[in-house]
């Protein structure tokens, strides 16, 4: 599945950056993972090792121009959804042209953790996600990844998502190896969201323990699904008078349907095109979103 990664010397990899870790331990563990051996004895397998190194090489895309102040907005009230990070609509900050402005409104940032590991059969590339609890009063039943809005304590974007992680389904953040992270992504309600990629070495370790206040299940998707056609479905929107398409994907596992789809599938999609290096087979189409005039706590794009 991943024969088509190239495959780096230990020596080059001591000659690699690592401005794209946040925190020291994720550095100290990586580090740790560089040093062991490809034999069958080591915790990681040879692809999963080739993958940590081939995405800590991503750089993300630079964020888009600043626009002057006298750009034409408009003005757009919704009502703010509460609670963690899941929202209908999400896009890359990149290909967004409110992102243009990102820097003047200084949106709150949250972080979410894909975290990868290696299938038992086929050895595939899953991804763990969380379907909420159907008593909370907002996204009741959605999918999601773990991750929540960054807290006081948090020194970096993955100290947040791996936080966020333990509290919701008892993933210790030990078992991580924080490798990259993607660009950041806008939901409709100016939430500024990090995607962290993870890489968890032995599944096994992991005995999820949800907190049944915010989460219901806790179950894995294979990662590819998210670059092709098949179990999914696109329909056509239209936001103040700009055409986009938003894509749902639904996957069944151990008889329970889930249906993935907005800011989370947006995500997986992009994270996905990242690890395989390919785009998906499939169209994405983008909202034009504006930035209102005035930025409160009840504002969102439009």
């Amino acid at each position: 599945m991943l024969s088509s990664i190239r495959r780096l010397s230990i020596s080059s990899v001591t000659k690699l950056h690592y401005s794209s870790f946040q925190s020291p331990n994720s550095l100290h563990k990586l580090l740790i993972m560089d040093s062991s051996s490809s034999s069958s004895s080591s915790k990681s397998s040879q692809r999963l090792y080739c993958l940590a190194q081939q995405l800590r090489l991503y750089k993300p895309s630079p964020p888009p121009p600043f626009l002057d102040d006298d750009t034409d907005f408009e003005e757009q009230k919704l009502e703010e959804s509460a609670g963690k990070v899941v929202s209908q609509l999400g896009f890359q900050e990149s290909v967004t042209p409110v992102g243009k402005e990102v820097e003047r409104f200084k949106p709150k940032r949250a972080a979410v953790l894909i975290c990868l590991f290696e299938g038992d059969n086929d050895g595939e590339l899953r991804v763990i996600l969380t379907k909420r609890s159907s008593k909370l009063s907002t996204h009741s039943g959605e999918v999601a990844l773990p991750g929540g809005k960054a807290e006081e304590g948090d020194t970096s974007d993955a100290d947040t998502a791996t936080r966020e992680a333990k509290e919701e389904i008892g993933l210790d953040p030990s078992l991580v190896n924080v490798v990259t992270c993607l660009e950041p992504f806008l939901s409709k309600h100016l939430l500024r969201v990090i995607p962290v990629i993870g890489i968890l070495s032995n599944k096994k370790e992991f005995n999820p323990t949800p907190n049944v206040s915010e989460v219901e299940a806790v179950f894995d998707v294979p990662l590819e699904m998210f670059l092709k056609d098949e179990n999914k479905r696109s329909e056509e929107r239209e936001w103040m008078g700009e055409k986009y398409l938003i894509h749902l994907f639904d996957y069944e596992m151990d008889n329970k349907k889930y249906l993935i789809w907005g800011l989370t599938a947006g995500i997986l999609i992009r994270a996905a095109s990242v690890v395989y290096q390919r785009p998906p087979a499939f169209l994405e189409q983008n909202p034009k979103f504006k930035l209102p005039k005035v930025v409160d706590k009840d504002t969102t794009m439009s």
